[in-house]
């Protein structure tokens, strides 16, 4: 049975394809190396227009508005650029744009937006280049996956904030000498605690846990939030918060952005290390065995760490009557449980 991974590694090999959904222009080239928070490509997602009526604006029929306009399809505008003239009267663009078409009278003006910018997401060289639409970059670092984020990317150096893997994160925690920083923290259920941290001008945020009612004041925030563990209050998984406190003051990149269950991506943390060698790419999905160390999704024991000691074969039987394929799981303290698969993720 195949096993969904959840990577937490002190050093890793990542690969990401960064991709506009449109067409548009890729600014960097093979061979760069790329900050997280460098712009690597950039394209209009969703074009304005605006309608302009010459015809009622010169006072003239539909036919005859076209003899005093003095711009032709495709001729780029800027903002109060004469575009029709009849004695006093005259028709101006009202922002820079391009002329996309006349037709009865009337002009269809395609404004110049502000255009998406995509981030690298990640430190790393550029791999490679799609013409038009992106790139593929890698990195080598330590990685922490998560299973939500509020769509922001940021980096800065790592403030720990958080005494151990169950530590509540409030206010107290918002300490103004880490301004700038990337903060961990534990739990959080407290709407001002995120308010201050935006107030604090903070460059992200790593949380074991969020408070459900907190989610859509999390999606505002204009700095990235990253969520390790789920909903409620849950206590970081061991393995992530070792990982992380031990890295207090490297520079930390948050790609916060959603989880995306078609392509597999999910939103990440990473610390760049330099490396002598070139670590493998970890596998997203992999076949469950014994001696591997896995991470509970669920109930009994959410977000406990452990290493699987055994694989019983056919089916187990539980105390709530369900039968389901299960191993056994022998977690850091010395406990043993036996869970269902479908209830657990390997470390990676």
């Amino acid at each position: 049975m195949l096993a969904p991974v959840t990577h937490i590694s002190a050093l890793a090999r990542i690969r990401r394809r960064r991709m506009l959904p449109v067409p548009g222009k890729v600014l960097v080239r093979a061979g760069q190396n790329v900050a997280a928070t460098d712009v690597v490509a950039e394209g209009v997602l969703a074009p304005e227009y605006a309608v302009l009526d010459v015809a009622r604006a010169l006072g003239v029929s539909p036919e005859r508005a076209a003899q005093y306009t003095e711009r032709e399809p495709g001729e780029a505008l800027s903002k109060g650029s004469l575009i029709a003239r009849r004695g006093g009267r005259s028709v101006i663009a009202p922002r820079d744009g391009r002329v996309a078409a006349l037709s009865n009278g009337q002009l269809l003006l395609e404004l110049r937006s502000k255009p998406f910018q995509l981030l690298a997401g990640i430190p790393g060289t550029v791999m490679e280049v799609t013409a038009d639409y992106g790139v593929t970059i890698e990195g080598v670092g330590a990685w922490v996956q998560g299973i939500w984020g509020n769509g922001h990317i940021n980096s800065g150096p790592l403030a720990v904030m958080a005494d151990g893997p169950d530590d509540r994160f409030g206010t107290d925690k918002l300490d103004p000498s880490q301004r700038g920083t990337v903060m961990l923290g534990g739990n959080c259920g407290d709407r001002k605690t995120l308010e201050g941290a935006a107030a604090l001008q903070l460059r992200g945020l790593i949380l074991a846990s969020l408070a459900t009612p907190l989610i859509p004041v999390a999606a505002r925030m204009p700095y990235p939030i990253l969520v390790l563990e789920g909903f409620g209050k849950l206590a970081m998984n061991a393995a992530a918060f070792k990982l992380l406190s031990t890295n207090a003051g490297r520079e930390i990149a948050v790609d916060a952005e959603p989880f995306d269950r078609f392509t597999g991506e999910r939103p990440e943390a990473v610390i760049g290390l330099p490396s002598g060698g070139q670590p493998p790419i970890p596998l997203d999905l992999e076949n469950f065995r014994v001696g591997q160390r896995v991470r509970l999704s669920r109930a009994p024991r959410p977000a406990g760490v452990g290493a699987i000691r055994q694989l019983p074969d056919g089916l187990a039987r539980f105390p709530s009557g369900l039968r389901a394929v299960a191993a056994q799981v022998e977690f850091e303290n010395g406990d043993s449980l036996l869970v269902p698969l479908a209830n657990i993720e390997v470390i990676g």
